[in-house]
């Protein structure tokens, strides 16, 4: 019994907070696609890093780019 009355404590407060007014539902929906576009493409990124280590130009550029000498 305990758990529900905490549940719809919850419910209430994210309801009252975050969907009540079509604004603040809006923005919640933007900034938590913004938010989940970063983290998604830096999990990707690394990910892809990790997969192609050495493959990559970023890693074997020093054997074919001379620095240049001023």
């Amino acid at each position: 019994m305990a758990l529900s009355a905490v549940t719809k404590s919850v419910s209430k407060f994210t309801y009252n907070t975050f969907f009540k007014r079509e604004s603040v539902y809006f923005s919640t929906v933007v900034v938590g696609a913004v938010a989940f576009s970063i983290y998604f493409n830096s999990a990707v990124d690394n990910w892809w890093d990790n997969r192609n280590k050495g493959k990559q130009w970023k890693d074997i550029k020093d054997k074919y780019v001379k620095p240049a000498e001023e």
